[in-house]
Parts: C-alpha cells; structure tokens; sequence
C-alpha cells in the first residue's frame, strides 16, 4: 500500500511580493520553491488577491498539507525582553519604532534562544483566508527566524559578524558577537546611496571597524547588483551567508544562490 506522504507548506507574505515553499517531509525534499515579485508596495488588500490569484490557480495548493506557516516580512517589528514583557503593553512597544493604527492586529513570537519576544503586526485578512483555505496554521515573524536562525549556524563560529538580509525597499541588520545578540534592526531604503548610508552609520554606532568586521549577506542581493558594489567599496570583508540545508531539492530548481530564500528555508525547522 502506497503511504501518503507528508507536506509542509510555508508562505512568506510582504508588501513587495510573495513566497512559496512545499516540502516532503517523507524524502526531506524541496518540492515546489515559487516567487510573485510585485512592482509596487501592496495594499494589504491588493495583496490578498495575489494570494488568492497565486492559490487558486495552481493544483498544488489541492493536496494535503500536515503543517502550514505563514511568514510575515515588514518593518512593523519590535524585540522585547521576556523579563519585562507584558501582553497587555502591545501597542505601546510597537508606537515607539513603527507607525501602527488602532485598528491594527498585534501579535508577538518568543524567541527562548535570547530570552526575548518579537511583537509585531500580521495582517488579519490574510491570515483569514489561509484559515479558511487550508485550516489551522501558524504564523510568525521573518526577524524571528531570520535571528534564531543565524544564531544557530553562529554556535558553529566565534568572534563577531555583521549579517544583512537584503529584500526589495527594505534589509535587516543583525549584529552577532560572541553567540550573543547585540544589534537587529530593520531599514526602508530607495537607493543604493541609502543603503550604505544605514550599514555605515549602524558599523558607526556599533563602533565596528569596516576594514575588519566581516559582513555575510543574505536575501535579495547578487555581486552584479549596485547594492553590492558599493558595499564592497566600504566595507572589506563581504561574503555570501553558506547555509548547510539538510534538504534535497527537486532537480527543476535553482539552488545556485542558496543565501537568496534564507528565512522561507528555515521557516521549517
């Protein structure tokens, strides 16, 4: 008798497009790795009908999927040390780094690695209509991944690292040093003159050295782009994130630039 197999899906949802990643959990394979890239920032309401124009269409979505995570990619973020926490307190950690409304959704992961929780803002028709589609998910924040993430591969290393996740109008900056969070932030930027201009000044008041800290990329960035270039112009050591997936890939996808769906990969573990 033929065993059904079981899938994991994950979603990453931000204002600039979509991400879609199915694994077998049965072979431990990438299945299905698909992107929706939008030439403009989305209205929370334009972007659920890409999601529904994405799911509808494609057969894919029809099978049965074990677990389901949807991941939320914005800059409507905020770490807060559980010691301090208080669930009551959302919006009022929120008001201080981000331009929330009071119509808003707030929610918040825990990040036990660093004793810290991530409050943040998903958006409720999208995670609506997942709820209705496929049933019961779960839900998180990218930073939240994104730093338990890099925390983990960094038991493998010691010393200090600069990490930037680069997307489209928008990276984050995760300051690494000795195993121990010291620095996340998250940046909208239009040029690559803003770019460095928000590395610079972050190496600046960290007080870092661009000749020696050794900075890793992630994300949306190519050694073609201008991004990279005039990064590389300022600051000496610059190198591509090497993730040791555990993960086979099916042979019809591209995982030339494994460094590019950094959070969407991990978002299984």
């Amino acid at each position: 008798m033929k065993q059904n197999s079981i899938k994991a899906l994950s979603i990453q949802i931000r204002l600039s497009g979509l991400s879609f990643c199915i694994l077998n959990r049965s072979t431990n394979t990438i299945e299905w790795l698909n992107h929706v890239r939008l030439d403009k920032k989305a209205s929370p309401f334009e972007l659920l009908n890409e999601l529904k124009n994405v799911v509808e269409s494609n057969s894919l979505f029809e099978q049965t999927f074990d677990t389901i995570t949807c991941v939320y990619q914005n800059e409507l973020s905020c770490l807060v040390p559980k010691a301090v926490f208080n669930e009551n307190n959302l919006a009022d950690y929120l008001k201080f780094n981000a331009k929330i409304l009071k119509t808003d959704f707030i929610s918040y992961d825990e990040l036990s690695t660093i004793q810290s929780m991530n409050v943040y803002v998903p958006l409720v028709n999208i995670n609506n209509y997942i709820f209705d589609t496929f049933g019961s998910f779960e839900y998180k924040h990218s930073s939240t991944i994104l730093i338990e993430s890099l925390l983990q591969l960094g038991s493998k290393f010691s010393g200090e690292k600069l990490h930037i996740n680069v997307n489209a109008n928008t990276f984050e900056i995760v300051y690494v040093k000795n195993l121990e969070l010291i620095f996340y932030n998250t940046f909208e930027y239009q040029s690559k003159e803003d770019f460095i201009y928000y590395i610079l000044f972050t190496v600046e008041q960290l007080k870092l050295d661009p000749e020696t800290i050794k900075t890793v990329l992630s994300g949306s960035i190519e050694t073609t782009d201008d991004d990279y270039s005039i990064l590389y112009k300022y600051i000496r050591f610059v190198d591509f994130i090497h993730p040791n997936y555990d993960y086979k890939f099916k042979t019809d996808i591209n995982t030339s630039a494994s460094h590019n769906d950094f959070i969407l990969l991990n978002s299984f573990n």
